[in-house]
């Protein structure tokens, strides 16, 4: 067995893991990551950059199905499954390359294998890590652990990524199924769902509560309501799955509908896609001391601290908003700590952003949440169909909604819709970030004719000022 000796050892190279194994490296701590399959973690190598690649792929052949809208003639869009999983291949190999390429080249070593904590010694923590090349004893001052999620099961529900798919399967698929369950209406459901219904499925979503995305702005689920229900994808909402039965040629599903009665559903695949469970089984956590709650995540604080001295938890593993961008902050942060500086997770928004179609971004507080804060709310609404842009570009489905203290006219909440939201979260982040008042993105000038207007004359409109709109 061999022996590493570093100053911290991060566990997980995901997109926690690697920028903390990165920004260790440039602030000149000697630094080790271990990862144990996917180098740049769930979301460079099956979630985030392969779906969207997939969404785009299925909305370039949603348009060219369209093209004679604008006058363009062309031929019946035809989609070669196995050539788009080529493509989407190539996409997600080069970045997944550059990780440990950017790890090495900021000094920081690179470790293949599983790692698991032991009980700490007098010089440090022990990590052992089973590797391909036999088993390493890392001993570090400082570890990190950035081990990340995977999907949750439901009882009945196995995945076999034949039959039960879940988000990896779904997106390896080699051909279109004819007829796709989703179970969940959640971002994943639904970005998913939207993907195999341009490509010709018949789908069916199945979610148990009463509305999709439940935890976005009503405004914002309502356009992807009404624009699901206009590519026929048929949603059950207050609909549980219960059970199902491989009937050779199809898939049979039992759902439990709204009024109790049985609902059955004819599937060639069905997507499970109910959440997501922390990797925090297996890893030595109990041996280490380090604490976590009723549901496997890690308690810390926020500075990433755990229960143990110089043991940080980064990422989905200490729960939180599930997403690569806050895992990254994370990781940064505790670089800096690790390093000796002074830093913290002090973030006032993390922005989301639900890749349908169209997209949905959401930063700071919805208009409920602000209510039941207590804030009397202005709000601003601007459509994009009253978009110079979004007409241009023949894409007019959304809103831009800023939502405002009505006393101070502080940015609460910014909730975006429409062709772009994604990019367009950014300046709202920013907004809120420091906090500005509505006058401050009003007062900004925004180039014409681009999306981005649409901000602007939401923050005007929650004050009276909209010059594109009636104010109500």
């Amino acid at each position: 067995m061999s022996e590493l000796r570093v100053d911290a050892v991060v566990i997980g190279g995901g997109p926690g893991g690697y920028p903390c194994g990165i920004r260790l490296g440039q602030l000149k701590v000697k630094a080790a990551v271990v990862e144990r399959e996917y180098w740049g973690g769930v979301c460079l190598n099956v979630g985030c950059i392969p779906s969207k690649a997939v969404i785009h792929a299925a909305k370039t052949f949603d348009k060219i199905g369209h093209a004679a809208d604008l006058g363009i003639t062309v031929g019946k869009p035809t989609i070669d499954m196995v050539k788009l999983q080529a493509w989407k291949g190539g996409v997600v190999n080069k970045l997944t390359t550059g990780v440990k390429g950017l790890l090495k080249g900021n000094g920081t070593q690179v470790v293949e294998g599983t790692a698991k904590l032991g009980k700490p010694g007098p010089d440090g923590h022990r990590v052992e890590v089973d590797g391909p090349g036999g088993k390493t004893t890392i001993i570090a001052k400082s570890v990190v652990i950035a081990t990340g999620s995977r999907p949750m099961e439901i009882p009945g529900f196995k995945v076999d990524q034949q039959r039960i798919l879940d988000s990896t399967g779904a997106l390896a698929l080699d051909h279109v199924p004819q007829r796709f369950v989703v179970i969940g209406g959640g971002y994943i459901g639904l970005e998913l769902g939207m993907v195999y219904a341009k490509l010709g499925s018949k789908v069916t979503v199945v979610e148990a509560l009463p509305s999709i995305l439940a935890s976005m702005d009503k405004d914002c689920v309502g356009v992807v309501a009404r624009k699901l229900k206009k590519m026929g994808v048929e949603v059950l909402t207050e609909a549980k799955a219960k059970s199902w039965e491989d009937k050779g040629d199809r898939a049979v599903l039992t759902v439990e509908g709204k009024d109790g009665k049985p609902i059955t559903i004819d599937a060639d695949k069905i997507l499970l896609s109910v959440g997501r469970r922390p990797n925090t089984e297996n890893l030595g956590l109990e041996d280490a001391g380090v604490k976590v709650d009723r549901r496997g995540y890690i308690l810390a604080d926020d500075q990433c601290r755990t229960n143990v001295a110089n043991v940080f938890a980064i990422g989905d593993v200490i729960g939180g908003m599930m997403l690569a961008h806050k895992a990254t902050k994370e990781g940064e942060t505790v670089a800096e700590i690790i390093a000796g500086h002074r830093a913290a997770v002090d973030v006032r928004v993390i922005p989301a952003v639900v890749f349908t179609d169209p997209e949905v971004a959401s930063a700071g507080l919805t208009e409920d949440e602000a209510k039941a804060k207590g804030h009397t709310v202005k709000i601003g609404k601007f459509p994009f169909a009253a978009l110079g842009r979004a007409l241009s570009v023949n894409d007019t489905d959304g809103l831009a909604k800023v939502i405002c203290d009505a006393k101070s006219e502080e940015i609460l909440g910014v909730h975006i819709v429409g062709n772009g939201a994604s990019d367009l979260i950014s300046e709202a982040a920013l907004a809120i970030e420091m906090g500005a008042v509505v006058q401050d993105l009003n007062l900004t000038v925004h180039p014409h004719p681009t999306l981005s207007e649409a901000v602007r004359e939401a923050a005007a409109a929650a004050i009276g000022e909209a010059v594109h709109i009636i104010n109500r």
